[in-house]
């Protein structure tokens, strides 16, 4: 949804008149002085941003380390913002990007330059706070619970004794894994249960939670998210860390839990991995979650022209209306917070969840947006951007 509520920030910006260019790879492009000539870009181009997936003016995972911890960088960040003419950023994405918007907020007080800063939420994860619905997140919950009924059917078709888990992604928070508990449409549909990062892992209840699930169906369908952890707060699983990453890597639970059911009961048991899938399946989207997306670019643009900064476009349904409302969201309440999955929206089993959240998601799904098809395939246009000659 990066680069639906890119088109969103590029439509506002041409309806008012006003420059814009973005930075090539976030951050690290921003500090090398990368630009990218969105005023040189036609119509009939920057309007296809929306049917693809990804992102397509290159992403970065590099943060904005405190001006007391790196000076320097602060001083050739103001450099290029100033040589180039730019007083106002718009950050799209999750909790880092948020920690990166609130600090460049401070670039007036540490480097008399002030700028405009509105950030635009995005995370599959879901895990900004102060907003209904991160963009994002509705589609790929909604690839995933597709994913689960697919995969059930198959599973239930190899006769008794089979085990499948799908391991999502998330990090901290289970929202992914909660998402796809949409695919159940009777009692006994699959997934049948669910291990999330809220709920402490003790392998010892799964087991006899499977027993059940195997007598009752014959079969199981497991949903893993990568963050679970056991009563020790200690993570089931994580990757090797990478030098220079801020953020470590997750992902292997469910092999690990798989390993574990082998050895308890010799089962038969498939992991399958939606890693990096589950976010750029732009073939499945909620038509919902890209309508909002595109708006909250729209409106982060126009609350700058009007002067605003500091704040997230935060989404919250409209009271009273079958319709949804911007709501400006200090950044400072949303930097460094991570909202997980409320005890109220997970089942009294803890394999499970409740109506209430049933309730919550299944609005976020609706409608499709297909993306063009060519030759039986989507066909996703490949785009050039020019750079910007600002130096």
């Amino acid at each position: 949804m990066v680069n639906a509520s890119a088109q969103g920030v590029i439509e506002a910006a041409r309806h008012a008149g006003v420059s814009l260019c973005a930075a090539r790879h976030g951050l690290s492009g921003l500090h090398r002085g990368e630009l990218l000539d969105l005023d040189a870009v036609p119509q009939r181009q920057w309007q296809q941003l929306s049917t693809l997936p990804g992102t397509c003016f290159g992403a970065s995972r590099e943060m904005l380390p405190p001006y007391n911890a790196a000076p320097e960088t602060w001083h050739q960040l103001r450099d290029v913002l100033c040589g180039a003419g730019i007083g106002t950023v718009l950050l799209n994405g999750g909790n880092g990007s948020m920690t990166i918007a609130l600090r460049l907020t401070e670039f007036g007080q540490r480097l008399g330059y002030p700028l405009r800063v509105i950030g635009i939420p995005k995370t599959i994860d879901n895990d900004l706070v102060a907003t209904h619905f991160s963009p994002g997140y509705p589609s790929a919950a909604k690839y995933l619970a597709a994913s689960v009924r697919e995969l059930a059917l198959d599973v239930s078709s190899l006769g008794p004794g089979r085990v499948m888990l799908l391991e999502t992604m998330g990090r901290n928070a289970g929202w992914l894994a909660a998402g796809c508990a949409a695919a159940a449409r009777h009692p006994g549909d699959a997934p049948h249960l669910l291990l999330l990062p809220e709920v402490p892992y003790r392998p010892e209840r799964l087991l006899d939670a499977l027993d059940t699930c195997l007598r009752r169906h014959g079969h199981a369908v497991l949903v893993v998210a990568e963050g679970v952890r056991d009563d020790n707060g200690l993570l089931l699983a994580e990757q090797p860390y990478t030098p220079g990453s801020p953020f470590q890597q997750l992902g292997g639970a469910a092999q690990r839990v798989a390993s574990y059911l082998a050895q308890q009961r010799g089962l038969h048991v498939h992991v399958a991995v939606a890693d990096c899938l589950q976010r750029a399946a732009r073939h499945l989207v909620s038509a919902l979650d890209l309508r909002l997306a595109q708006a909250a670019g729209r409106t982060a643009l126009e609350w700058a022209l009007q002067g605003q900064s500091g704040v997230m476009v935060g989404l919250r349904p409209a009271r009273g209306k079958e319709d949804w409302e911007m709501a400006a969201v200090a950044l400072a309440d949303v930097a460094d917070a991570e909202r997980l999955l409320p005890a109220s929206y997970i089942g009294a089993d803890g394999f499970s969840v409740s109506p209430d959240f049933l309730d919550y998601l299944r609005p976020l799904l609706q409608g499709e947006d297909w993306p063009p098809f060519a030759d039986g395939l989507p066909s996703y246009p490949s785009l050039q951007w020019p750079l910007l000659r600002w130096q």
